[in-house]
């Protein structure tokens, strides 16, 4: 059974409580993310208290770190430039998609530099600055690193989506771009250094003509003065093994789980983008599922599997998937965080937002939960 330990605050109501993510910290901080590249609720158009990371405290969003970071000058939106762009801010949060606290006790908000336009309801592209990693102390609430990625490690039309960090100083991201691109980033955490793996590879894209059904509805993609489209989100939900060796992914857009070597990711020789294709393994099918989460103690990994409101899981061991938890009221489940033997998520409706119903019809309903449920084996948190 899961739990919801926190609703929606009704103060905030135009505010998704959001995809890519809950993380929890070791004593029990609990923080989200309230991405502007998914909907244009989330945008800041000046110092008007909205903001991309919040750390709930009784069942309210207190912004994180601080209100400045979270209101960049003037919005999200760059109007100087043709066509509209997102602004090139780092020092600002612009769209930040996901966070993540590593083992060091650092929150890690990982910043696509991508916001919809409110007016016209496009997602526009990122500029040199807004897409970038942003480093939180939770020791003393203050930015400790900023890592800028440069234009050919996250594209314009790059999607940044969800990040892990192994024991040897890298992490990984997927980068989800609807626009083809899609792929794994690779960071040296030591000195920044960036790069790609899996670039545009087909394990990374979106299966061709996928369309999954979340409560009796048919779910597909749009975007204003877009034709209906199938889900193009790319590779999204990652996970690292219990011993850092294998990097787990999937597409939004897609039923199939993948696994590569982490050490054919890391390489960055003439030939290692080859072999990090050909070291790809297709493992099984999952549903239509977004966030990863992994128990350090039993090595499973689990991940939402919307068709059939539940959260399901992996075992490494033996290939096979199983049900953990399934909820009528669960319609989305997004990024998943495992601490102090329990598994948190969010249900935040995202496949019933206008930008993912034909024709734009607005179909989420309040509340919006995150929800928590026990992990079996005597689960403890990864951190």
């Amino acid at each position: 059974m899961a739990y919801r330990v926190c609703i929606q605050k009704t103060a905030t109501p135009d505010i998704m409580l959001t995809s890519q993510s809950v993380t929890v910290s070791s004593s029990g901080r609990m923080f989200s993310c309230f991405p502007s590249g998914l909907d244009a609720n989330n945008t800041n158009t000046g110092n008007n208290g909205k903001f991309q990371v919040a750390e709930l405290i009784n069942g309210t969003e207190v912004p994180y770190p601080s209100v400045t970071l979270n209101s960049p000058p003037g919005g999200q939106i760059n109007r100087t430039t043709y066509p509209v762009t997102s602004a090139n801010y780092q020092n600002y949060f612009i769209g930040v998609q996901s966070v993540v606290i590593d083992s060091n006790n650092i929150l890690w908000a990982v910043d696509t530099g991508r916001a919809i336009d409110p007016t016209s309801g496009v997602l526009t592209n990122s500029q040199y600055g807004g897409c970038k990693l942003v480093g939180i102390s939770l020791s003393n609430n203050t930015v400790v690193n900023t890592i800028v990625f440069e234009p050919t490690v996250c594209y314009g039309d790059s999607y940044p989506n969800d990040i892990r960090f192994d024991k040897r100083g890298y992490a990984y991201l997927t980068d989800s771009s609807s626009a083809g691109r899609t792929g794994i980033i690779i960071v040296n955490m030591a000195n920044g250094n960036a790069w790609r793996h899996l670039n545009g590879d087909a394990r990374t894209r979106p299966e061709q003509q996928f369309l999954p059904w979340v409560w009796g509805q048919p779910v597909y993609g749009w975007q204003a003065g877009q034709p209906e489209q199938y889900i193009s989100f790319g590779a999204d939900g990652i996970e690292l093994s219990k011993d850092d060796s294998t990097l787990f992914f999937a597409p939004t857009g897609g039923h199939y789980l993948h696994s590569v070597p982490t050490a054919l990711l890391r390489n960055q020789g003439p030939a290692s983008e080859v072999r990090a294709q050909a070291g790809v393994s297709t493992l099984t099918q999952k549903g239509a599922s977004d966030g990863f989460a992994l128990d350090p103690v039993s090595g499973n990994i689990y991940m939402g599997n919307a068709e059939a409101n539940a959260i399901v899981l992996y075992n490494p061991s033996n290939s096979s998937m199983a049900t953990f938890v399934r909820d009528p009221t669960i319609s989305w489940m997004d990024t998943l965080s495992v601490a102090n033997q329990y598994l948190y998520f969010t249900d935040n409706q995202l496949i019933f937002n206008p930008y993912q119903t034909w024709p734009g019809t607005e179909r989420r309903q309040h509340p919006y939960v995150l929800y928590r449920a026990k992990l079996p084996e005597n689960g403890t948190s990864s951190m």
